[in-house]
């Protein structure tokens, strides 16, 4: 256990990160799969194509995520919807 000052409040900061950073990735996750869920029931998906894109640059600009796994994440999806496009 922490003694210092210092170490405990690194402790709540820690907690704190870590739960905004599992909310960050959930919805992150959530808006994949509803995008996932409209590409492969047929239905136009290009505008939460653009919200998880969104989510998704957010979370590689927060740390979340490396910005080449984002960008890696993005161009599947642009992929999958282009392919129910065409």
């Amino acid at each position: 256990m922490a003694s210092s000052n210092s170490a405990k409040k690194r402790i709540r900061q820690n907690v704190k990160r870590r739960a905004l950073n599992r909310w960050r990735m959930k919805a992150m996750r959530a808006a994949i799969k509803e995008f996932d869920y409209a590409v492969s029931h047929d239905q136009d998906a290009t505008d939460l194509f653009r919200k998880a894109s969104a989510i998704i640059d957010r979370s590689a600009q927060k740390g979340i995520i490396h910005k080449n796994q984002a960008a890696r994440r993005k161009s599947r999806m642009n992929k999958r919807l282009k392919a129910t496009k065409g």
